[in-house]
């Protein structure tokens, strides 16, 4: 039965795409542009997933510098150039985004990266039209953080929230899901934990993209996912 007023919102660092590579090298690019001497192997560990000048300031907090707004400009300039080409979409993922697609849903990408950088990242993969629309962050710093996102992407396109679900790998995505009365849905595959996941309120978990569009499809048309 298609569900064609089903909304499923999806992250895209660590939910879609696999994109440490792309961080990992535009943050050394950043730290060195500040004159610093990162490792070759920085470690990024539960840092992606939240706004750059999050992960940046933990990263310039190593030593002892403060100069976030810098290291964010730095880390953009790279990224813009070369990181974002380095993401790629996680095994099963475009087969499940698909299903979704022909079973009536419609489908956003809600990320807390910068909305320019997302669309570029999906047209260089060729799902731009897999999507009804691509959300993200502004450059004025608007629409940083995933409840207020969430809130836009409902507002924007007269979303019903009990028809919505909101993807990800990190509680940010839970949270901002929870904070807009909608259904959330944690992936085990990303950046963050099972433990992280169901600590922020996650609806349901699933462990690999096969159960993506089941488990999506199920939440947004008012069921309950069984966790993984």
């Amino acid at each position: 039965m298609k569900s064609f007023d089903s909304s499923i919102l999806l992250d895209l660092d660590g939910t879609l795409v696999d994109s440490a590579l792309g961080i990992h090298s535009s943050c050394r690019a950043a730290l060195q542009a500040l004159g610093h001497s990162p490792p070759s192997l920085i470690d990024l560990s539960g840092l992606i997933g939240p706004p750059i000048e999050e992960i940046m300031g933990n990263l310039l907090m190593r030593y002892g510098d403060d100069r976030v707004s810098e290291g964010v400009a730095a880390y953009r300039t790279d990224y813009g150039e070369r990181g974002l080409f380095e993401s790629s979409p996680y095994t099963g993922v475009v087969e499940a985004l698909v299903a979704m697609r022909l079973a009536g849903a419609r489908l956003f990408i809600a990320t807390s990266k910068r909305r320019r950088f997302a669309v570029r990242i999906i047209e260089h993969l060729g799902l731009t039209d897999l999507f009804d629309e691509i959300h993200g962050s502004e450059d004025d710093g608007t629409l940083d953080h995933k409840p207020e996102l969430v809130a836009h992407v409902i507002a924007r396109h007269a979303l019903a929230r009990e028809r919505c679900v909101m993807v990800g790998d990190r509680k940010h995505d839970i949270i901002g899901a929870r904070s807009n009365n909608t259904q959330s849905l944690g992936v085990l595959w990303g950046y963050g934990t099972r433990d992280e996941l169901e600590t922020a309120g996650a609806s349901a978990i699933i462990a690999k993209p096969a159960e993506l569009a089941p488990a999506a499809l199920d939440q947004a048309n008012g069921g309950f996912w069984r966790c993984s």
